[in-house]
């Protein structure tokens, strides 16, 4: 396969999960922003959500103060943001027009559908526009373009290129999501273990859609021991790090036996996969929760620059 069509297959996939992973920051924003404050003085919800998604200082850059509805409008609208919801389905659209040819009818109407609805968005008032109706639209689409892919496209180099984008993405997006629960959200840290502190720990697993299966794995018993366990270590968790790690390993590993050789990106997967399968919820918590996570985005960026470097830049293949 050529490098430039594996690289925009990987893109499309990593687009697509990026535009889902705004969605669900801006559900978690809006839900905690309905807590009051009665802490006195703790920070903004919508600055952590910012943080999370990285564009906290081309936010400030252009808004200023933090407020919800700049924030909104930041993470789904604005071109100027490249990771807004707007922003990450164009650029999948346009690296599917560019391997048109490599996806199926259902992938292309998918995708090309999508970036036709966020332009009417774009010009709909945005009063008429409510949070939830945006989120949830991005939620359905990109399932559909997700689901069109799996149903529909070859087990072929293609669809492993595709799948480790997906599952880079996944990953970074996942930690970024939990990182949104460090101790910026808290007045205190008295605060830990209250109900403030529950509810948003459950308001995490409800923006990613793991709620009630959190609920079936741990009985309904609310903690961050827990929570922490399943969204990281617990593969049964479609969304943890860790399926995400062993889900771009599986594909790594299929592309080393196609080409017949390995190298330095299943050398980084591997260890990745190894550290995480011998990691324990204290280790994480003696690491400290921010402090794991940033150096979990770390790794992944370091794997995607190996990946980059061994099929996506013409240099080997």
């Amino acid at each position: 396969m050529l490098s430039r069509t594996a690289e925009n297959l990987y893109w499309i996939a990593r687009f697509v999960e990026r535009a889902e992973t705004n969605a669900r920051l801006l559900e978690v924003g809006a839900r905690n922003a309905l807590i009051p404050n009665t802490g006195g003085g703790y920070r903004n919800d919508w600055e952590s959500v910012l943080q999370a998604s990285g564009g906290a200082v081309g936010f400030a850059e252009k808004y200023g103060d933090i407020v919800q509805r700049n924030v909104e409008t930041w993470m789904f609208f604005d071109r100027d943001n490249p990771n807004s919801v707007a922003s990450c389905i164009e650029k999948a659209r346009e690296n599917g027009r560019i391997v048109r040819t490599a996806l199926t009818t259902q992938v292309w109407d998918a995708l090309n559908i999508a970036f036709q609805e966020v332009q009417v968005f774009a010009r709909t008032e945005r009063s008429r526009l409510s949070l939830s109706d945006l989120t949830d639209w991005t939620l359905r689409t990109t399932a559909l373009v997700r689901g069109s892919a799996l149903n529909t496209q070859l087990r072929n180099e293609g669809y492993d290129f595709t799948n480790i984008g997906h599952y880079l993405e996944r990953g970074d997006s996942t930690a970024r999501m939990i990182d949104t629960k460090y101790f910026t959200l808290l007045p205190q840290i008295s605060f830990v273990g209250s109900g403030l502190d529950n509810y948003q720990w459950r308001t995490l697993l409800r923006a990613m859609s793991s709620n009630r299966a959190f609920n079936w794995a741990y009985g309904g018993d609310i903690g961050p021991p827990k929570i922490v366990h399943f969204l990281v270590l617990n593969r049964a968790c479609p969304r943890s790090l860790i399926s995400a790690v062993e889900g771009a390993n599986d594909h790594l590993d299929r592309l080393a036996r196609a080409y017949g050789r390995s190298g330095p990106a299943q050398t980084k997967v591997r260890a990745m996969v190894g550290e995480l399968a011998e990691m324990q919820v204290d280790d994480i918590f003696d690491e400290g929760l921010h402090e794991f996570l940033s150096r979990f985005i770390g790794d992944i960026a370091d794997l995607a620059g190996e990946v980059h470097g061994m099929y996506l830049s013409g240099d080997v293949r």
